[in-house]
């Protein structure tokens, strides 16, 4: 039996006999995916308004987005396997109602470490939901364009909530406090808690296996680790023993992390997966443009306010053009793979963003908004938007019937583990730059080196994608197919 086959039949004994409409099945799944992205970035224009009110120094206003990031990139993977083996629609369920839970202890938060501990804990619940997102939606569309579209749909809608994060971020600090930045999520998280108990069905690939809990805190915590090292270069300097030790210690974590998943029975990450090349092809390119393409959303709000005057409600409205062209791309990529390819549609995408990144690259202090924000902004979500889709489709078409969470986890792992050492660096080499200086020259030049080293990033993208992905979703998999068919084919005829 193939693996389609046996995907289908999986999926057919687990449904009940009314099976919700796939559309909504798809809107369901999406909505979850808003919320995990949203949370991505929509703190950024309240990162000021936390400061002050929590007495939060700038090393810790980075925590605020880390804490999520480092949490969500490191226990992805967890989350992923265990929708595998206890079910999507649980892991969902579980997901989504410790992301709203911790959504209410941070907006309830009243010292600035309550605050990093809820976002660590939000994070931990978007793990366990995103991977599930993806997989529900797999499972409810066959392979082909209808997929291709959902997945574009997914894409758009999670690439949406991380554009919309500074538009809504600012509405509600300037209107509320920013303390409905994290409590608009209890009421649309126990909504669509209401709504996916209620209409999604349950499927999984379970084989019985445990979970490899000692492989997820070994990755979270290296990560962590190597992103504090980072974050601690420009306070400490490069000799320091508060910047060395996680520094050694981050990769050393990571590497023991590998020794484990190569002796494990059950690892977390199958390192054959890796072997796979639209799996690790993908993956890698979802990394390295995740670690430029996530810091755009920080570093422009942050230039908006903090060097060019704007309130927060302005900040976020400012980012709007950008917001639309990431949907934009994102529904437009479907169309040019199928006349061009995964593969070129994705390194066409990150070349739009380089030119966008590279102009923002040139911001100065007393920028004017269409040229120093608008057209840049524009450029770098719509390549964005081009590129994720493809990148996707690719990452998830060598995946087996079994493997489905595992690989959408690392889909999400690996754009978000990219970002979150990005922003680490960027920041820090940022940081750097201005030397303690807060006017707005400074600021800019430090804000503008940021945006010059992820064009080289990006670059380095480019050329990666061209050699390394494959041409089609599916290429390696229709290949392996031909040559198991040419071989029973000849034992046929002996």
């Amino acid at each position: 039996m193939t693996p389609m086959l046996e995907a289908a039949d999986t999926t057919r004994r687990s449904r009940p006999r009314t099976v919700p409409p796939t559309w909504l099945v798809v809107a369901l799944a999406c909505a979850g995916q808003f919320l995990v992205v949203l949370d991505v970035s929509v703190v950024n224009v309240a990162l000021p308004s936390m400061r002050a009110d929590l007495a939060m120094s700038a090393s810790g206003l980075q925590w605020v987005v880390n804490a999520y990031a480092i949490a969500f990139a490191g226990f992805m993977l967890l989350g992923g396997r265990a929708g595998d083996l206890y079910g999507r629609k649980r892991m969902f369920l579980v997901g989504l109602g410790l992301f709203t839970v911790a959504s209410l202890a941070g907006g309830l938060a009243q010292e600035g470490w309550e605050l990093l501990l809820a976002r660590a804990a939000q994070g931990l619940g978007a793990a366990v939901l995103a991977p599930s997102t993806l997989t529900i939606l797999t499972a409810a569309v066959p392979e082909g364009a209808a997929r291709a579209r959902a997945i574009a749909t997914w894409t758009a809608v999670g690439a949406g909530g991380g554009a919309a994060g500074g538009l809504v971020g600012g509405a509600l600090v300037e209107t509320l406090s920013w303390r409905w930045v994290l409590l608009i999520n209890v009421p649309i998280g126990a909504a669509v808690l209401l709504g996916s108990v209620l209409l999604l069905s349950e499927s999984r690939a379970g084989d019985g296996r445990r979970l490899d809990l000692p492989g997820a805190l070994l990755v979270t915590a290296g990560l962590a680790t190597l992103a504090y090292g980072i974050s601690q270069t420009e306070a400490e300097g490069w000799t320091a023993a508060a910047t060395l030790v996680p520094l050694c210690a981050g990769p050393g974590l990571i590497g023991l992390f590998l020794l484990v998943e190569s002796r494990t029975a059950a690892p977390l990450m199958p390192l054959g997966l890796l072997r796979v090349r639209s799996v690790a092809s993908a993956n890698v390119a979802m990394f390295l443009c995740g670690s430029a393409m996530f810091c755009m959303w920080y570093f422009m709000t942050l230039y908006a306010q903090n060097v060019l005057g704007y309130s927060p409600l302005d900040a976020g409205l400012a980012l709007v053009p950008s917001s639309l062209a990431v949907v934009l791309g994102s529904k437009l990529a479907p169309r040019f793979m199928r006349v061009a390819g995964a593969r070129r549609v994705a390194a066409l995408g990150t070349v739009v963003a380089v030119v966008g990144f590279g102009w923002q690259s040139t911001m100065t202090a007393d920028g004017g908004y269409v040229v120093g924000i608008m057209i840049p902004g524009i450029l770098m979500m719509l390549g964005a938007g081009l590129a994720a889709t493809p990148l996707a489709a690719l990452a998830t078409s060598g995946a087996a019937p079994g493997e489905a969470g595992l690989v959408s986890g690392l889909v999400n792992t690996s754009r978000t583990m990219g970002g979150s050492l990005g922003l680490a660096v960027l920041s820090t080499i940022a940081a750097a730059r201005t030397a303690g200086s807060g006017t707005p020259e400074a600021l800019t030049e430090g804000y503008a080196l940021a945006f010059r080293v992820g064009t080289g990033v990006l670059l380095g993208g480019v050329v990666l994608m061209l050699v390394w992905l494959p041409r089609q979703p599916g290429e390696q998999r229709v290949r392996r197919s031909q040559r198991s068919q040419r071989g029973i084919s000849s034992k046929s005829e002996k």
